[in-house]
C-alpha cells in the first residue's frame, strides 16, 4: 500500500510533479475560458434581446448549435477545422505550410464557446429580471445606454446570474478533461499515462478526482463570497 502511494509523491519515481503540472494546465485552461466565454455569452444574450431580426437570428443559431453538440465533437471541430482552414487559406495564397494548432489555443476557443452559449441563457434569463421602469428612470436622468448598463444594469445582472454562472463554471472545470483527446497535457492526460505505466488506475484516478474536487470546493467558496459581495446592496435596500 505505502509503495502504491509513494507513487503520488514527487520524488524519484513517484507522478507527483506531472499531476501538478498537468492541474496547472487545467486550471489555467479554464481560467482563460472564464472570461472570453462569459463576454460573449453576454454578448449572445444581448443579441437575443436587440431589435435587428439578424442579430436575434445569429444569437439564437450561436445559442442552439453550441448547446446542442456535444462538448468533444466542438472540441474536434475546432481542432481539426481550425488547421484545414489554415492550409487552405495558405493553398490559396499559393503558399505550401503545414500547420499544426497549439492544443491550448484549440481548446481555448471550443469550451470557450461552448461556455458563451450556455452562459448566454443565464445572462438572457437575468435580463429579464430587470424591470424596464429602471431603464426608463435611467434615461430621464440623462444617463447614457452605457452608463446605464454598466452602472445599474450590469451590476444586477451580476448578483442574478452569478449562480447559474457558478454551475456554468463548474461545467466547464469538467470539460476541461477531454483535452486530453488532443494532446493536451492536462490532469487527465498525465493520469492515463501515469495508469499505463504503473497498472494503478483506482490509485491515480483517486488522486485525479481529489484534484477536481478541490478545485471544485475552492471555486465555490469564491462564488460564494461573490455572490455575497455583489449582493450587500440589495440585502441592505430589503431590510
Amino acid at each position: 500500500m505505502f509503495e502504491s502511494l509513494a507513487l503520488l509523491g514527487f520524488g524519484h519515481g513517484g507522478w507527483g510533479v506531472s499531476l501538478a503540472q498537468g492541474a496547472l494546465v487545467t486550471i489555467a485552461l479554464a481560467l482563460c475560458c472564464l472570461p472570453f466565454g462569459l463576454s460573449l455569452g453576454l454578448l449572445v444574450a444581448i443579441g437575443s434581446r436587440s431589435r435587428s431580426a439578424l442579430a436575434r437570428g445569429a444569437a439564437y443559431a450561436f445559442s442552439t448549435v453550441f448547446r446542442g453538440l456535444p462538448e468533444l465533437l466542438t472540441l474536434f471541430i475546432v481542432y481539426y477545422g481550425l488547421e484545414i482552414a489554415f492550409e487552405r487559406l495558405f493553398a490559396a495564397a499559393g503558399i505550401e505550410a503545414d500547420v499544426s494548432i497549439n492544443p491550448f489555443f484549440a481548446a481555448f476557443v471550443a469550451l470557450g464557446v461552448v461556455l458563451a452559449a450556455f452562459s448566454s441563457e443565464v445572462w438572457l434569463g437575468a435580463f429579464k429580471s430587470i424591470h424596464k421602469g429602471q431603464y426608463e428612470a435611467a434615461h430621464a436622468l440623462g444617463l447614457s445606454k452605457a452608463k446605464t448598463f454598466f452602472s445599474i444594469v450590469l451590476p444586477q445582472l451580476l448578483r442574478i446570474a452569478l449562480p447559474g454562472l457558478s454551475n456554468n463554471w463548474l461545467t466547464l472545470l469538467k470539460d476541461t478533461a477531454l483535452v486530453s483527446t488532443i494532446s493536451l497535457v492536462d490532469v487527465m492526460r498525465q493520469t492515463n499515462l501515469a495508469v499505463s505505466q504503473t497498472k494503478e488506475p483506482i490509485l491515480f484516478y483517486g488522486a485525479a478526482c481529489a484534484i477536481y474536487l478541490l478545485f471544485s470546493a475552492l471555486s465555490g467558496r469564491l462564488f460564494a463570497f461573490a455572490e455575497s459581495h455583489f449582493g450587500r446592496g440589495y440585502q441592505k435596500g430589503r431590510v
